[in-house]
Protein backbone atom coordinates (compact mmCIF):
# COMPACT_ATOMS: atom_id res chain seq x y z
CA UNK A 1 0.00 0.00 0.00
CA UNK A 2 1.49 3.41 -0.98
CA UNK A 3 2.40 5.83 1.83
CA UNK A 4 0.98 8.89 0.03
CA UNK A 5 -2.48 9.44 -1.32
CA UNK A 6 -2.86 9.74 -5.09
CA UNK A 7 -2.33 13.24 -6.53
CA UNK A 8 -5.92 13.38 -7.74
CA UNK A 9 -7.12 13.26 -4.14
CA UNK A 10 -5.12 16.35 -3.05
CA UNK A 11 -7.35 19.29 -2.13
CA UNK A 12 -7.12 22.89 -0.86
CA UNK A 13 -6.43 21.70 2.68
CA UNK A 14 -3.24 20.01 1.48
CA UNK A 15 -2.22 23.17 -0.42
CA UNK A 16 -2.82 25.31 2.66
CA UNK A 17 -0.85 22.98 4.92
CA UNK A 18 2.10 22.96 2.50
CA UNK A 19 2.16 26.80 2.37
CA UNK A 20 2.35 27.28 6.16
CA UNK A 21 6.09 26.44 6.42
CA UNK A 22 6.88 28.74 3.46
CA UNK A 23 5.02 31.68 5.02
CA UNK A 24 6.76 31.13 8.37
CA UNK A 25 10.16 31.07 6.66
CA UNK A 26 9.35 34.35 4.83
CA UNK A 27 8.26 36.02 8.08
CA UNK A 28 11.44 34.92 9.85
CA UNK A 29 13.67 36.28 7.06
CA UNK A 30 11.75 39.59 6.95
CA UNK A 31 12.08 39.90 10.72
CA UNK A 32 15.81 39.19 10.60
CA UNK A 33 16.25 41.83 7.90
CA UNK A 34 14.24 44.33 10.02
CA UNK A 35 11.86 44.90 7.15
CA UNK A 36 8.66 44.40 9.11
CA UNK A 37 7.26 45.11 12.52
CA UNK A 38 4.15 44.39 14.49
CA UNK A 39 2.15 46.92 16.51
CA UNK A 40 -0.89 45.55 18.31
CA UNK A 41 -2.35 49.05 18.66
CA UNK A 42 -2.20 49.80 14.91
CA UNK A 43 0.16 51.81 12.73
CA UNK A 44 2.41 54.43 14.25
CA UNK A 45 3.73 57.62 12.69
CA UNK A 46 7.22 57.18 11.29
CA UNK A 47 10.17 59.53 11.56
CA UNK A 48 10.40 62.38 9.08
CA UNK A 49 13.62 62.00 7.04
CA UNK A 50 16.26 64.68 7.66
CA UNK A 51 16.88 67.02 4.73
CA UNK A 52 19.26 70.00 4.86
CA UNK A 53 17.12 72.54 3.00
CA UNK A 54 19.59 75.41 3.57
CA UNK A 55 22.44 73.47 1.94
CA UNK A 56 20.26 72.29 -0.96
CA UNK A 57 18.83 75.73 -1.75
CA UNK A 58 22.28 77.32 -1.24
CA UNK A 59 23.70 74.92 -3.82
CA UNK A 60 20.83 75.71 -6.17
CA UNK A 61 21.45 79.46 -5.73
CA UNK A 62 25.11 78.97 -6.71
CA UNK A 63 24.47 76.78 -9.75
CA UNK A 64 21.12 77.87 -11.21
CA UNK A 65 20.66 81.04 -13.25
CA UNK A 66 17.65 82.46 -11.39
CA UNK A 67 17.04 83.78 -7.87
CA UNK A 68 16.39 81.08 -5.26
CA UNK A 69 14.59 81.84 -2.02
CA UNK A 70 14.77 79.93 1.26
CA UNK A 71 11.56 80.81 3.12
CA UNK A 72 11.60 81.17 6.89
CA UNK A 73 8.83 78.83 8.02
CA UNK A 74 7.38 78.03 11.45
CA UNK A 75 9.54 75.83 13.68
CA UNK A 76 7.09 72.92 13.42
CA UNK A 77 7.53 72.72 9.63
CA UNK A 78 10.15 70.05 8.84
CA UNK A 79 11.98 69.93 5.48
CA UNK A 80 12.04 66.33 4.29
CA UNK A 81 12.94 66.20 0.58
CA UNK A 82 14.41 67.99 -2.39
CA UNK A 83 15.16 67.54 -6.07
CA UNK A 84 16.45 69.33 -9.14
CA UNK A 85 15.05 68.71 -12.62
CA UNK A 86 14.96 70.40 -16.01
CA UNK A 87 12.00 71.26 -18.23
CA UNK A 88 13.28 70.69 -21.76
CA UNK A 89 10.28 72.12 -23.65
CA UNK A 90 10.42 75.63 -25.13
CA UNK A 91 10.00 78.14 -22.32
CA UNK A 92 11.39 75.63 -19.83
CA UNK A 93 14.44 75.64 -17.62
CA UNK A 94 15.86 74.22 -14.43
CA UNK A 95 13.50 73.40 -11.54
CA UNK A 96 14.39 73.38 -7.83
CA UNK A 97 11.93 71.62 -5.49
CA UNK A 98 11.90 71.16 -1.72
CA UNK A 99 9.24 69.50 0.41
CA UNK A 100 8.06 70.15 3.95
CA UNK A 101 5.90 68.35 6.49
CA UNK A 102 3.76 70.94 8.30
CA UNK A 103 3.04 70.96 12.01
CA UNK A 104 -0.34 69.39 11.18
CA UNK A 105 1.44 66.50 9.43
CA UNK A 106 0.56 67.45 5.85
CA UNK A 107 3.05 67.63 2.98
CA UNK A 108 3.71 70.90 1.13
CA UNK A 109 6.04 71.32 -1.83
CA UNK A 110 7.84 74.48 -2.98
CA UNK A 111 9.04 74.59 -6.60
CA UNK A 112 11.11 77.42 -8.07
CA UNK A 113 12.04 77.75 -11.75
CA UNK A 114 13.05 80.11 -14.53
CA UNK A 115 10.49 78.37 -16.76
CA UNK A 116 7.38 80.22 -17.85
CA UNK A 117 4.29 79.83 -15.67
CA UNK A 118 2.63 77.79 -18.40
CA UNK A 119 5.58 75.38 -18.77
CA UNK A 120 6.08 75.06 -15.01
CA UNK A 121 2.40 74.38 -14.37
CA UNK A 122 2.26 71.81 -17.20
CA UNK A 123 5.42 70.12 -15.89
CA UNK A 124 4.17 69.81 -12.32
CA UNK A 125 0.38 69.80 -12.67
CA UNK A 126 -0.29 68.27 -16.08
CA UNK A 127 -3.21 69.68 -18.06
CA UNK A 128 -4.85 71.72 -15.29
CA UNK A 129 -5.74 75.38 -15.73
CA UNK A 130 -5.90 78.25 -13.26
CA UNK A 131 -9.33 78.59 -11.64
CA UNK A 132 -8.84 81.87 -9.77
CA UNK A 133 -6.39 84.04 -7.87
CA UNK A 134 -5.55 84.82 -4.27
CA UNK A 135 -3.58 87.72 -2.79
CA UNK A 136 -0.97 86.99 -0.10
CA UNK A 137 1.27 89.76 1.20
CA UNK A 138 0.57 91.95 -1.81
CA UNK A 139 1.52 89.19 -4.25
CA UNK A 140 -1.07 87.74 -6.63
CA UNK A 141 -1.05 83.92 -6.88
CA UNK A 142 -2.85 81.96 -9.62
CA UNK A 143 -4.82 79.10 -8.03
CA UNK A 144 -5.04 75.73 -9.78
CA UNK A 145 -7.81 73.74 -8.13
CA UNK A 146 -9.67 70.58 -9.09
CA UNK A 147 -11.86 68.43 -6.82
CA UNK A 148 -9.77 65.26 -7.26
CA UNK A 149 -6.30 66.86 -7.32
CA UNK A 150 -4.06 68.73 -4.90
CA UNK A 151 -4.45 72.49 -5.06
CA UNK A 152 -1.51 74.50 -6.43
CA UNK A 153 -0.63 78.20 -6.34
CA UNK A 154 1.74 79.88 -8.83
CA UNK A 155 3.26 83.37 -8.90
CA UNK A 156 5.98 85.30 -10.72
CA UNK A 157 8.55 86.95 -8.45
CA UNK A 158 10.56 88.61 -11.21
CA UNK A 159 12.98 86.20 -12.84
CA UNK A 160 11.56 83.18 -11.03
CA UNK A 161 8.23 81.40 -11.05
CA UNK A 162 7.19 79.85 -7.75
CA UNK A 163 4.71 76.98 -7.49
CA UNK A 164 3.44 75.61 -4.20
CA UNK A 165 1.29 72.53 -3.90
CA UNK A 166 0.42 69.94 -1.32
CA UNK A 167 -2.18 68.43 0.95
CA UNK A 168 -2.24 71.37 3.37
CA UNK A 169 -5.24 73.56 4.10
CA UNK A 170 -5.63 77.22 3.10
CA UNK A 171 -3.62 78.35 6.15
CA UNK A 172 -0.66 76.13 5.12
CA UNK A 173 -0.73 77.58 1.59
CA UNK A 174 -0.87 81.13 2.95
CA UNK A 175 1.99 80.42 5.38
CA UNK A 176 4.25 79.06 2.64
CA UNK A 177 3.24 81.74 0.10
CA UNK A 178 3.84 84.54 2.62
CA UNK A 179 7.22 83.12 3.65
CA UNK A 180 8.37 82.79 0.03
CA UNK A 181 7.36 86.33 -0.94
CA UNK A 182 8.99 87.75 2.22
CA UNK A 183 12.26 85.88 1.66
CA UNK A 184 15.10 87.62 -0.12
CA UNK A 185 16.92 85.73 -2.90
CA UNK A 186 19.97 83.84 -1.65
CA UNK A 187 23.37 85.16 -2.65
CA UNK A 188 25.18 82.87 -5.11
Amino acid sequence: MPSQKPRILHDYKDLFLSLIPLVLIAVVFAGLASQCSFAATGPTEGRIPHFDVAAALGSDARTLDFPIRNPELPADWTPNSGSRETITAAGGGPVSTVGYVTGAGTYMRLTQSSATEQQLSRFVLGSRYATGTVDVGGEKWAVYSQPTEETAWVTDLGGVRVLITGAGNDAAFRTLAGAVTAAQPLQP
